[in-house]
């Protein structure tokens, strides 16, 4: 009789014809996690997670930076004598460096001085080359000098420049939001995501808009310049994305740093799910919203795990939540 190790050795070889999964394949098509113990805060409205951690990087930026490497190659942009160029305060640098060390490509991302020692060792082990950037500056900062090493020698780069690539925005409206159309058979009434590059928000409302314009659209944001929401922007103070759209949101709402930290806890505690501040902020708001609400299903993004972000001081305080 056969024991449990020799059934799960493989017998026969590949057949060499047979489809054989890469890396850039498993990006997308994330799950959708219902909150049951949290949404009891706001019954009968459901409130659905799309859990983009499943993504091989780690987060939903895999989907962007894929699109906007795929569509430099497809237009001549990027070929082998090319250096990826962009910037980044963290999720994107590592979509970048990974898909660059998958296809063959090389890269150099600028990246804040302060950004977290562990998403630097991620990025160099990947082969990156950083270039740091004033901490003060934040991701402004690493925006301002990629564009200045692109303007210096063109010629070199790759500068797909996630901030203002329509291809950033697409990724999302032909993926995420055709995913959240189906998985939910179209019962989606409110969608709310965070502002970062805004790319997961735009392209995501404008799929839902075209497929029903009942559906409500809401924007989240930091409440203040000074934040420790990683990879949003506080819209007032920044360079604003040009892929931006501001009218596309019914709504916009603004969270603190502490009250987000305190819902990451919360989930963790009631949820069993360990993501980053940039979910809680984005729970945070989707609660404000069921709040206000008889009836409805709110789909809201979480675009990382917790996984990079447990250096953070936050973590140790002992009030974890009620």
């Amino acid at each position: 009789m056969e024991t449990l190790l020799e059934k799960t050795i493989l017998k026969e070889p590949l057949e060499q014809d047979s489809p054989k999964p890469r890396l850039i394949d498993q990006v997308g098509k994330t799950p959708l996690l219902e909150l049951t113990i949290i949404s009891s805060d706001v019954q009968p409205i459901r409130i659905l997670a799309k859990a983009e951690w499943f993504n091989p990087g780690g987060s939903v930026k895999d989907r962007a930076a894929l699109n906007m490497i795929r569509v430099g190659e497809k237009s001549g942009a990027l070929t082998r004598d090319k250096i990826l160029l962009d910037a980044s305060s963290g999720n994107t640098a590592i979509a970048f460096a990974m898909f660059a060390a998958a296809l063959g490509y090389r890269v150099k991302l600028t990246v804040p001085e302060n950004t977290s020692p562990l998403t630097k060792r991620i990025l160099r082990t990947y082969g990156a080359e950083l270039v740091l950037t004033d901490s003060g500056e934040g991701s402004d900062g690493a925006i301002r000098e990629a564009r200045r090493l692109y303007f210096e020698t063109p010629e070199l780069y790759y500068y797909p420049d996630q901030y203002n690539n329509p291809a950033n925005w697409l990724a999302h409206y032909n993926g995420t939001g055709a995913e959240i159309i189906q998985q939910t058979q179209g019962q989606v009434t409110h969608f709310v995501a965070g502002l970062g590059t805004t790319g997961t928000f735009v392209g995501v409302a404008r799929r839902l808009r075209e497929f029903n314009r009942d559906i409500k659209l809401i924007s989240v944001q930091p409440d203040s310049p000074f934040h420790g929401l990683e990879g949003m922007k506080h819209m007032e103070s920044a360079l604003v994305p040009g892929i931006y759209d501001p009218e596309l949101a019914d709504l916009n709402i603004e969270v603190g740093t502490e009250e987000a930290q305190q819902m990451v806890k919360r989930l963790a505690k009631q949820e069993g799910l360990l993501v980053g501040m940039s979910s809680g902020a984005a729970l945070s708001a989707a609660l404000k919203i069921g709040r206000m609400l008889d009836d409805g299903v709110i789909v809201v993004v979480f675009p990382d795990s917790a996984s990079k972000y447990f250096e953070q001081k936050f973590w140790s305080e002992d009030d974890y939540g009620a």
